[in-house]
């Protein structure tokens, strides 16, 4: 088979979306690059944002009992554990807080996204189906 020969395209003025806007000569200087501010680079570094939680669904390793847990938590060991006897409370059933993640007895997604969300973590999500 012979090879088809391409030849590059002519750029017209109407092929240009930009082509009208080189008629505007009296647009303002854009941002001096020399006058960077250096508190405006890298200004999330350093910001501390509520933990993003996941709650979900699990039945593995509980004989077919469902659990719902509540993972990504960042602090220390005795916030996990009071943040675990509330939602313990506010769901009236059992579980326990370790490792990092919270164990609610039974299907309680709904109301410790709900409370978790009223409470002073907005980035709580439900997790899997």
């Amino acid at each position: 088979m012979a090879r088809k020969n391409y030849a590059p395209k002519k750029e017209s003025a109407t092929d240009n979306p930009f082509a009208a806007l080189s008629g505007l000569g009296d647009l303002p200087p854009g941002p001096d690059p020399s006058q960077e501010d250096a508190t405006d680079s890298g200004a999330d570094a350093g910001a501390v944002y509520p933990d993003a939680l996941r709650v979900l669904l699990d039945r593995k390793q509980r004989r077919g009992k469902t659990a719902t847990i509540v993972t990504g938590f960042q602090g220390s060991d005795e916030a996990l554990q009071e943040l675990g006897k509330q939602l313990k409370v506010t769901c009236g059933v059992g579980g326990s807080a370790k490792d990092g993640e919270i164990i609610i007895q039974g299907d309680q997604r709904e109301r410790v996204v709900a409370w978790l969300r009223t409470n002073g973590y907005p980035n709580t999500k439900k997790s899997g189906g």
